[in-house]
């Protein structure tokens, strides 16, 4: 389970970068910072699933979670979103190192 949190972790580290090198090719290119909002990408990548996921939390979960803190969410900028997301599955997919297991212990 630990491999599948890590590959999950690496994809999302891969998209981070990706988005990050878009926003700064578009930060020179303008002059000014600017960032994509991962609600921005998620409507030009698959405008059905986004739609999808508003009606699926608006029906199923309280309607208020989706105008304050669902697109709170949807504006913050898209490759800190999958950078935070990789953090995050790589510390689930992190092999703690028990007491005495050292190099030094193994031999």
């Amino acid at each position: 389970m630990r491999i599948a949190f890590r590959v999950l972790a690496l994809f999302a580290l891969a998209v981070a970068v990706v988005m990050a090198v878009v926003d700064a090719t578009r930060t020179v290119a303008a002059g000014t910072f600017t960032f994509t909002p991962i609600g921005e990408s998620w409507q030009a990548a698959s405008p059905e699933t986004l739609a999808r996921f508003q009606a699926a939390v608006e029906s199923y979960q309280l309607p208020l979670l989706w105008d304050p803190v669902t697109t709170s969410l949807l504006a913050l900028p898209g490759w800190l979103v999958f950078a935070v997301l990789a953090l995050v599955l790589r510390a689930a997919g992190h092999r703690r190192r028990r007491p005495g297991e050292s190099f030094a212990a193994l031999r």
